[in-house]
């Protein structure tokens, strides 16, 4: 069964960001203090960060914090899962702007950023979800980014921007077809495994 979904639901982010440096604490509270949040809810403590809007907001959000802190040149790695239509969300804590506009795009267009993510896609309450999930790795390839198997997630390489964007076409066109939709996501910058 096809349920028809909309953008206009609340999605959420739960992510931690963990900088591989003295100075993470400067890196991570600067990076957040760089990014517009007031299109989103946003709730940040000891643990990790939650953010709580539109898709594209949640998305702007969550990818400028990512590259603010990346081009810093420290290693810096971001876990988290994107979610939209869980049944048992039944929280207040959001905020819910219509327009479009993502603040942070302009501020993030020109941070050029290599970086490796591994995400995974889960649409929920569907039994063909293996074909869902394939069709999103198909399209992946079009955005710009490497595309690679690994075990229990899909491996992209690129740009971090272009990552993102893959991951927020992907997670979208998932969800304007299954209602209940996660996605889990670790992307890594600067790692030294690299060199």
């Amino acid at each position: 069964m096809v349920q028809e979904c909309r953008t206009e639901r609340i999605a959420g982010c739960q992510f931690n960001l963990s900088v591989m440096s003295d100075d993470f604490a400067d890196v991570i509270l600067g990076a957040l203090d760089q990014v517009d949040t007031s299109k989103i809810w946003k709730e940040t403590d000891d643990v990790s960060t939650c953010v709580r809007g539109r898709i594209e907001h949640v998305f702007d959000v969550v990818k400028a914090v990512y590259l603010q802190a990346a081009k810093t040149g420290k290693h810096v790695e971001m876990s988290g899962t994107f979610s939209i239509g869980c049944p048992g969300d039944s929280s207040g804590d959001t905020h819910m702007d219509a327009s479009p506009e993502r603040l942070n795009e302009a501020a993030s267009v020109d941070i050029q950023q290599k970086a490796g993510c591994k995400f995974a896609l889960y649409p929920m309450n569907t039994t063909s979800y293996m074909d869902v999930i394939y069709e999103q790795i198909d399209l992946s390839k079009e955005a710009g980014v490497t595309v690679s198997p690994s075990h229990y997630a899909t491996r992209l390489d690129g740009e971090a921007a272009d990552i993102f964007n893959a991951m927020e076409s992907s997670f979208t066109k998932v969800q304007e077809a299954v209602s209940h939709t996660t996605m889990t996501f670790t992307i890594s910058a600067n790692s030294p495994s690299n060199n």
